[in-house]
């Protein structure tokens, strides 16, 4: 039985708020609603809080919250907008009386909201998804899938059929693209060539062009990594990848086995970018681009895949005709009005949100230096690209030397939240991150990484106070004086 006080719901009418119990389900005032948990005052009402400010329940935790890249809160706009679709405005977008035609035309606002956030030129290039994996296994499997298609069309040529289809990534993708590819390669669907980075996190056009080959059908490449911010030069690595690949498959003699599989296809995960970085699918030059809700103050369970028209890419669902046929099963309408909500946040408040995080960064890493000796700096490194124009601007991946980073976020757990740059600290370095193996960051530092991560609501109280938080932690190890 569902405890009629955890289900609460209250709707907003002015600064008055009516309660309903879901036992009933009836709804005394307004119908603009809102679910809340058992420990929020339905007085408080969704708070006013923008760009800068805290929000009054991460206040109330005590605890620092510095991983954003982890996920964000729903930001307070966000929510406003989907509360009539948890309670009033319930229907089917695919049915056509009126409460399924409220619904279209909210999933269509959404839609266009996003196709602007991204740059692209028609909202129907934008898929909804249920995350991120979602989107990047079908960009994955549909471009695999594509090329299979079109080797087989060309069969009666190609005896016997050519090689699988080859993907081309980097060695610090998301395991949503990495385990994925493992998984399509033991089943014998493709084979996969993982460039490497250099000591920054990044990625050189040159090596990702040169791992080209006849038969590559994707290309895929995260636009910026989670752990150390390293935005990638995407638009270089289509440019040179796909003048590649128009060599290899000259080079083979234009219609051979190879050159079979068709076009190449670029795609990119940009979950941690949106909302960080300015996105432009047409300016980055890819085939198909993810982003990520809760990354960017929507919530979690909803995504999207931007597939550029005209490209060939199968389905990954299959049953109902929703997205234009593309990916079946009804579509999550209060999810999706987030996404669309969060990409206008987005948009309005970009140079200032950019700014904002980025002073925020920069201000947190100036005060750990600050309440360090001086005889302790140069067991401080920073994790990523120097320029800050090739890292994201709210992401320090911070590593002190002989650190037990994940002794540390233990016991700051109730202070301090953000994440470690390494699982676990087996003696060999074996579970080190992979993105800092493949960087190649000595032992000692990577298995003292702290990734912290600033975000919309993050304060200059919030950076002093971790700071003095993570000195005085390593203090406590005796790892610094």
């Amino acid at each position: 039985m569902l405890n009629a006080r955890a289900a609460v719901l209250f709707c907003r009418t002015g600064a008055q708020y009516a309660t309903a119990t879901a036992a009933t389900g009836v709804v005394q005032g307004s119908s603009r609603c809102l679910h809340t948990f058992p420990q929020t005052r339905p007085e408080e009402g969704p708070p006013a809080v923008g760009l800068g400010l805290e929000l009054p329940h991460l206040k109330r935790t005590g605890c620092i919250y510095l991983d954003y890249n982890a996920t964000t809160p729903i930001f307070p706009e966000v929510a406003a907008e989907m509360a009539p679709f948890l309670f009033e405005h319930f229907g089917n977008p695919s049915s056509g009386h009126t409460y399924g035609r409220v619904c279209k035309a909210a999933l269509d606002t959404a839609r266009g909201r996003v196709a602007q956030l991204l740059g692209a030129s028609d909202p129907l290039e934008v898929h909804f998804t249920s995350c991120g994996t979602e989107s990047d296994n079908w960009a994955i499997y549909g471009a695999v899938m594509a090329a299979r298609m079109a080797q087989l069309r060309l069969q009666p040529q190609l005896q016997p059929v050519g090689p699988p289809p080859h993907v081309v990534t980097s060695a610090v993708e998301h395991p949503a693209v990495l385990v994925h590819l493992k998984h399509l390669q033991d089943q014998g669907l493709l084979t996969y060539t993982a460039v490497p980075v250099d000591g920054e996190g990044l990625v050189d056009p040159d090596q990702a062009a040169a791992a080209v080959q006849p038969n590559t059908a994707l290309v895929t490449i995260m636009h910026s990594n989670n752990e150390v911010g390293a935005v990638q030069p995407i638009a270089k690595i289509a440019a040179a990848v796909r003048q590649a690949h128009a060599r290899a498959i000259a080079a083979a003699g234009g219609d051979a086995q190879g050159a079979a599989t068709g076009a190449l296809l670029v795609h990119s995960d940009a979950a941690q970018s949106t909302g960080k970085v300015e996105l432009d699918v047409e300016a980055l030059g890819v085939d198909a681009l993810t982003i990520v809700g809760h990354k960017f103050g929507a919530p979690k369970g909803v995504a999207a895949l931007y597939i550029r028209r005209g490209v060939t890419l199968p389905n990954y669902f299959h049953g109902g005709g929703q997205e234009a046929g593309r990916r079946a099963g009804t579509e999550n309408i209060m999810q999706v009005v987030g996404l669309g909500a969060a990409a206008v946040v987005a948009r309005q408040e970009g140079p200032q949100l950019r700014k904002h995080i980025g002073e925020m960064a920069e201000r947190l890493l100036g005060a750990v230096r600050a309440e360090m000796r001086a005889e302790d700096q140069d067991k401080l490194w920073v994790n990523g690209p120097r320029d800050p124009a090739r890292r994201l601007p709210n992401t320090l991946s911070l590593s002190i030397r002989g650190l037990n980073s994940a002794l540390a976020l233990q016991r700051l757990s109730t202070q301090l939240a953000a994440s470690a740059g390494a699982a676990c600290h087996s003696a060999d370095g074996a579970s080190v991150s992979a993105v800092l193996r493949a960087m190649k960051i000595p032992l000692e530092f990577a298995k003292g990484t702290l990734r912290l991560s600033t975000g919309r609501h993050t304060t200059a109280q919030d950076v002093d106070r971790a700071a003095k938080l993570i000195v005085e932690e390593a203090r406590r190890q005796d790892i610094l004086g």
